[in-house]
Parts: structure tokens; sequence; C-alpha cells
């Protein structure tokens, strides 16, 4: 029997220096954070017009923010043109040259990796172990992706299933109807991960496990590491006879209550090569195959044979899932981490009671990736400036622990406002920043006079 795993809480010395290193950061506005962020990585430079190479006017990254924060803010293009003051049909103009899936995910590689090398990141992860996950959203209006599910709607919805990091970067997300099965989608992005995360790793719930994944997982080179709902329900497969694992192994043995069918995968192993090779350079995709091998009612010998390997590489899992309790709990991190950047995109995209009104597809994926990129933009801009608050801590003679700043994480936002009227100035701002392309921290007073935190 194996004990479930005890609430695993944030130390108290990291909550209270996480509070510490908030008060310093300074407030800003959702759109100054974008102008600062830009400074840093140029990530509005990927927004290139879809007609090709055109002259780049004065006030273009100007109408990118403001497109930017109306569609992850769920104002919408009206919306912001009211709260910003560029008319309507600029934005209208911008969102539908510059704005599309190609160059949002150009935008979100450059603050992704400029986010992998800031020193603070390797404070919460090394970049090789990632997770996925579905949020959902309501919608307005009818679409053929939306869906009834009273679980998570009043009404009708979609679901954006995202891929995050062990540092908090978002570098996947994909708007599916949300009634699939999320397990189709959990290869797609990580196979085509262009950014400079060394993903080896990866952690699903239930939701994301099937026998297809288990044996794709391991035929492309990747560890998949889920948690599992009543995982003490699985068969678990041996590679011989019973008798023999059970003198063997007198706790594990009876619990290995099939054996594999080791000739069928031997038999097909040179076609589950090819179809591995197929997903690795692209010829198809992960989702395709899953989805389609998965609903087959009439199962052919490749697919049979997919399966059986995949329960071999299940069982392999759940030995070290159940006999490692450290194991188990870094899974469990890295899904919370997943959990408090939905918090995260949850407080981003308020208004209109988060209800998306977009109806087309290619619609509603764009304003995925945009809430995507902006999401990241807040996690870069909180990373660094911890940092730099971190940094003035030591240099005043404070000690502070690498292993606590481990628990800290970069998806808050209370030092950023999202509300109100969004002006939408960037040469101004960026006149505000130092040489450094920083703003000045606050200081706040100790019980220690003249010490700046």
């Amino acid at each position: 029997m194996i004990s479930p795993l005890t609430a695993e809480g944030i130390p108290s010395e990291a909550e209270e220096l996480h509070a510490e290193l908030e008060r310093m950061l300074p407030n800003v506005p959702i759109a100054s954070l974008l102008v600062e962020m830009d400074r840093h990585t140029g990530f509005l430079d990927c927004f290139l017009h879809a007609g090709g190479k055109q002259a780049r006017s004065g006030q273009l990254k100007r109408n990118l923010i403001a497109c930017l924060s109306g569609l992850s803010t769920n104002l919408g293009l009206h919306g912001m043109a009211a709260s910003c003051g560029i008319p309507y049909d600029v934005l209208a103009w911008t969102a539908e040259w510059y704005i599309r899936e190609e160059t949002l995910r150009e935008a979100n590689l450059a603050l992704v990796n400029y986010h992998h090398r800031l020193p603070m990141t390797a404070m919460f992860g090394s970049g090789t172990l990632s997770s996925s996950d579905g949020q959902r959203f309501p919608t307005r209006g009818k679409s053929i992706t939306v869906r009834h599910l009273n679980k998570y709607f009043v009404s009708e919805g979609i679901s954006t299933y995202t891929h995050v990091s062990d540092q908090h970067s978002t570098f996947g997300t994909k708007v599916i109807v949300a009634t699939h099965r999320e397990a189709h989608y959990v290869l797609d992005e990580i196979l085509g991960n262009a950014t400079d995360l060394p993903i080896a790793e990866h952690a699903t719930d239930t939701h994301g496990v099937t026998l297809v994944n288990f044996g794709l997982f391991d035929l492309v080179g990747k560890q998949l590491s889920p948690r599992i709902r009543d995982l003490g329900k699985i068969t678990l497969y041996r590679m011989g006879a019973k008798a023999d694992y059970e003198e063997r192994f007198p706790k594990a043995g009876p619990l290995l209550t099939k054996k594999a069918n080791l000739d069928l995968v031997a038999d097909h192993w040179d076609d589950l090569l090819r179809l591995a090779g197929s997903l690795k350079y692209g010829h198809a995709t992960a989702s395709l195959i899953v989805g389609k091998i998965s609903a087959s009612s009439r199962q052919n010998a490749l697919a049979a044979a997919l399966k059986e390997y995949g329960a071999i590489r299940r069982t392999i899992y759940a030995a070290k899932y159940l006999s490692d309790e450290g194991y188990r709990r870094k899974i469990a991190r890295q899904l919370n981490k997943g959990e408090s950047l939905h918090a995260l995109r949850r407080q981003l995209h308020y208004a209109r009671e988060g209800k998306v009104t977009r109806r087309q597809p290619e619609q509603q994926n764009e304003q995925a990736w945009c809430l995507t990129v902006v999401t990241n933009a807040v996690v870069c801009w909180h990373t660094e400036y911890m940092g730099l608050a971190v940094d003035q801590l030591r240099t005043a003679g404070r000690e502070v622990d690498a292993e606590v700043l481990a628990h800290i994480s970069p998806a808050r936002s209370q030092a950023v406002n999202y509300y109100g009227s969004i002006t939408v100035d960037y040469e101004r701002e960026l006149a505000q920043l130092d040489e450094r392309g920083h703003r000045p921290l606050r200081v706040v007073a100790t019980d220690e006079p003249g010490t700046a935190l």
C-alpha cells in the first residue's frame, strides 16, 4: 500500500521572501510592461506583414501592443480602441495583417528564450521537464469548436491546451474542442518545440494518458511521467512466466498479472521506429496518429503492437512512480506550476466575464496565442525584476538561499495593472527606463535605518 502524498506547502521563509521581493517591484500597467519586454527581447519585431516585407511605420509597435493587450485581456479591439484612443480601424488593420499564429509563435519564441537565459530562471528548474493541461473558457455565440460541458460552463465553451516548462514559461498553445480527449494533443507541441528549452520529460494528469502515448513518448526519446488517478487499478505486465516472477520478486511479482506479448512488438519493431521517425521529422502530427489509433474499433497489428509496447513502458513508469516519493513530488510540483499559470491567464483574461466572443477557429487560436504571449511577458518581467531585487538584497549583505528561491513563482501579477484605461505611448515608456532597460526598484523601509530592500 502506497500512502497518498501529503500536501507540500511553500516554506514560510519562501512566502516571506516572496512578499518582500514583491514590495520591491515597481508597479506597471500591462502596456508599459510589454514595451519594456520588447526593449529586452525585440519580440514585436517578429510580427511581420502578411504580404511580405513592408516599411514599418513609427506607430506600428504602439498598435501591436494595443492589439495584444485587447485580445489577451478579452477587451477586444473595439474595447481597446475605446480604452487607449487608437481608432478601431487602425487596430483592426494591424491585427488583420500582422497578428496570426505564425508571428505569435515567433514572438513567443523570443520571450521564452530570453526567459530561459535569465539568471533567476535557473532557480525554478532546468527546462528539461514540462507539463500540459487544458483550460476551459466560456464562449458567447455559435462556433464549430464550442461544446456544452456542464462541469465547466453554464452554457458552452472551448478548451485551450497549453504546454508549460518547469521554468514557468508556456511554449505551446492550441484551442481544442472541450469534449475532445486531451491525450491526443500531448506530443504535438513537444515535438514541435522550437525554443531553447531542452524538454526531455513530460507530466500530465490522467486526461493526458493512453498506452499509445506511453509507447510513442519512448520511441521518440522522451519520458512520459503522468499523475494517474486510481493507479492501483492499471494492469502491470511481466516479461516472462508468472511463477518465475513471483519467485524472483515475492512482493512485486504477484502484481504483474499479465505477460507481455514481446513477439508482437518484435515483429513490428521496424514499423514502430518508422512511425516514430515520421513524427520526429514532422511528416505526421502526433494528434492525428494518437487519435486514429485510439479511435480504431478494429485494431490493426501495428496499433496492437504500439499499445503492447506502451503497456510495457507504463509498467516501468509505475514501478518508479510507486517506489520513489521524490519522483512523485516532482511530478506534482510541475503540475502545480501549470495550475498557477492557469490562474494568471484567468486574471489577464478578465473582460466580458472571460467569455470568448470570436467564432472562427483561426481567430480563437490567435486570441489564445495572444494570451500566451502576454502571459509569458508577465512571467519574464517578474523573473527579471525578482532577480534584480535578489541582487540588491545580496549587495546589502543579506543571504538569500537558492533552495528558498526555488519555491518562488514568477506567475504573479500583483505589480501589474491590467485594468482601467490602457495608454500606449511607446517612446515615452522607453524614456522612463535606465540604460539597462529597467525601472528603479522601490525602496522599502526596514527595522534597520538606511537599509534598502
